[in-house]
């Protein structure tokens, strides 16, 4: 049914969320900003750089090194979900559109070993417009030389599921990371378990 299965990466292949919102909290209160983790979780699916934008974050470049330096000793460690190597090495072919930058991308995902399962890796350093516009996910179409028709998109943000319906590309939830099946009413599938991809190869 799909030739191309494209996948957003934190909370769908690697569960490095809650890594990212602690980093982020502790690096606010550096600053005397007190937030939970729970008024933080509108950063996820967006790059750093946005994030600090909607915060009102007077020195953002500080604080973005700041964010990723407390971020990168757990993420060469962070855990994979289950069952995601196989079955990403079963598709067809298989890429990653991420709000990670480069930078990110090398503090973690490169240490896990399993970048070689997939085409093209799409990372915030890509393109000037980011998640929940197009550009990206049109980007990694491009590279993976794939048709909006033949293409389904993995996530678990409402983020990502804006990119992929501005896209013209199917979505599909990652229950596994989001947790919730709220404000994804528009998505065409839901997958509680990484296996349920296979059901469309």
């Amino acid at each position: 049914m799909y030739k191309t299965f494209i996948f957003d990466l934190d909370g769908t292949i690697i569960d490095s969320e809650q890594i990212g919102l602690k980093a982020l909290q502790d690096t606010l209160k550096e600053q005397g900003i007190e937030k939970e983790i729970n008024e933080l979780r509108f950063s996820i699916g967006i790059p750093g750089l946005r994030t600090l934008e909607i915060l009102n974050i007077a020195d953002i470049p500080t604080t973005l090194e700041s964010w990723v330096a407390k971020e990168k000793p757990f993420m060469k460690n962070v855990p994979i979900f289950p069952d995601i190597p196989e079955v990403i090495a079963q598709l067809p072919k298989a890429g990653i559109v991420t709000s990670q930058t480069t930078e990110e991308l090398r503090n973690g995902f490169y240490h896990l070993g399993i970048e070689h399962h997939f085409q093209a890796i799409v990372s915030a350093d890509d393109t000037l417009k980011h998640k929940p516009n197009p550009d990206p996910l049109e980007l990694g179409l491009h590279l993976m030389d794939s048709q909006p028709e033949e293409t389904i998109y993995i996530g678990d943000s409402i983020y990502d599921l804006q990119c992929a319906k501005s896209a013209g590309i199917d979505f599909g939830l990652a229950l596994w990371g989001s947790g919730s099946r709220s404000g994804f009413e528009n998505a065409d599938y839901i997958f509680e378990k990484p296996n349920d991809i296979l059901t469309l190869g």
